[in-house]
């Protein structure tokens, strides 16, 4: 099938990270000649290259071969290369095929296994990782894969394959997966996010639609019933719909009443059981729990899952008291969105570290989130100011500069009782690699302590 698309031309890879890396030496593998191309060219990536060169792949670091990328039969891009970067533009002015990396690796594999994409703007990850848990728990062998886990290209490569895939894709992925139909589909929520990336809402908004695009009345699809946003989304769509909510009954839902996690009338876990901190993570623990129901999982062994459960690194991760403080590390928390969601779980007074690379959304929006509850807000990186001016006077707000200064601070301001919570509401990009440096430091600051 790939290569019928690819013809007698050659394919090309756009971005040489995990995914791109997986794409050539799944293109290879098919006896291809691959033209692949990073603008980066770190050591790290020259060496990623040398292991990659041969005699039907040719890489290059620094830049892009536009012309060459015009005249492949089929291009490939990785989730971080964003859709109006000029390589993208010669190959669709070209009028040639290009495909996400998770949607070669879906065709490689040929429908031979069934899988449950999630999508959304918060939770994704933290979903999938409950689908693969509660799969496991269940005694499924399944891999997650796609912004989790392990590329799929790399999965289709694999000599044995699972039972199931549970795949999270982002809506970078599915602009360019027009074969994406899942066996179950998740979406989580929808909120404001990558308008640095998106000219506009509605577009980013678009992109999740996709995960829809082939839906026919044997689809199973999952989504938030508490979601005004997401409810328009598949309100049109066909197929079979089960929903979540955290306020009110469903097919999964939360009996506040009766701290109790509800399958339809059916109690499954206790919510003291449940170890994940947030009313956000009991919806991303029923959107599971009914994906996996949906494929022949048993409440039973979703209980067992979901007690055993432990909250990701990054996302809403307790990593230590300090001084009679908790410390939680949610740097995946990029944008606006995800700190409401944070901010909303804190059952204690806080100190909020705030701040990054500025991506286009207002921080007043968590005024009412922090107005009496939030002891002081540390703003810090380029959006700093920004930060400041959006929240004078609704709370305190103090400027840091280095991030250990930030945490210093920190320290000093909170009292034993609070909790210190990083959920920056902005990407990483200013002060480190990514999110995951940024957690890592906060992580290795509370463990010194």
């Amino acid at each position: 099938m790939i290569r019928s698309v690819v013809g007698q031309r050659e394919a090309a890879v756009i971005g040489l990270g995990a995914s791109g890396v997986a794409a050539v030496r799944l293109l290879e593998g098919e006896g291809l000649r691959v033209y692949a191309s990073d603008t980066g060219s770190t050591p790290a990536l020259e060496r990623v290259a040398a292991t990659l060169r041969s005699g039907r792949v040719t890489i290059e670091l620094g830049g892009h071969d536009l012309e060459r990328i015009a005249g492949a039969g089929l291009v490939v891009v990785s989730p971080g290369v964003p859709p109006g970067a000029p390589a993208l533009a010669a190959a669709r002015l070209a009028g040639r095929t290009i495909w996400a990396e998770a949607e070669l690796g879906l065709r490689a594999l040929r429908g031979q296994v069934p899988y449950v994409a999630v999508t959304g703007t918060n939770g994704k990850t933290t979903t999938t990782a409950l689908v693969a848990h509660l799969f496991e728990e269940g005694r499924r062998a399944v891999v997650a894969a796609g912004n989790i886990g392990m590329p799929v290209s790399d999965l289709a490569r694999g000599d044995v394959l699972p039972e199931v895939i549970a795949l999270e894709l982002s809506s970078f992925q599915l602009h360019d997966m027009p074969s994406v139909q899942p066996a179950v589909g998740v979406l989580t929520n929808l909120a404001p996010d990558h308008l640095d990336r998106y000219a506009r809402l509605e577009d980013y908004y678009a992109d999740k639609r996709r995960l829809f695009a082939n839906a026919t009345p044997e689809s199973i699809w999952v989504s938030n019933a508490d979601d005004p946003a997401s409810v328009e989304l598949v309100e049109q769509v066909v197929g079979r719909h089960l929903r979540f909510s955290v306020t009110g009954p469903a097919d999964g839902w939360y009996d506040r009443s009766a701290g109790v996690l509800r399958l339809g009338e059916t109690a499954i876990l206790l919510r003291a059981r449940l170890p994940l901190l947030g009313d956000h993570n009991v919806a991303n623990a029923l959107a599971a729990s009914l994906a996996v129901r949906a494929l022949g999982v048993s409440t039973e062994f979703i209980a067992r899952g979901l007690e055993s459960v432990r909250a990701l690194p990054h996302r809403l991760e307790p990593v230590g008291e300090a001084d009679g403080a908790l410390w939680i590390n949610d740097s995946k928390a990029t944008n606006v969105a995800s700190t409401e969601v944070a901010v909303a779980a804190m059952d204690r007074p806080f100190v909020l570290l705030l701040g990054g690379r500025h991506k286009g959304e207002p921080y007043a929006r968590l005024v009412p989130r922090l107005s009496g509850r939030c002891r002081a807000v540390i703003a810090f990186g380029e959006a700093a100011e920004t930060i400041e001016d959006d929240l004078d006077g609704a709370v305190r707000v103090e400027r840091g500069g280095s991030f250990t200064a930030v945490l210093d601070r920190a320290r000093a301001l909170a009292r034993p009782g609070d909790a210190v919570l990083l959920s920056p509401a902005c990407s990483s990009y200013d002060m480190f690699a990514n999110y995951l440096e940024r957690g890592d430091r906060f992580r290795a600051y509370v463990e010194a302590l």
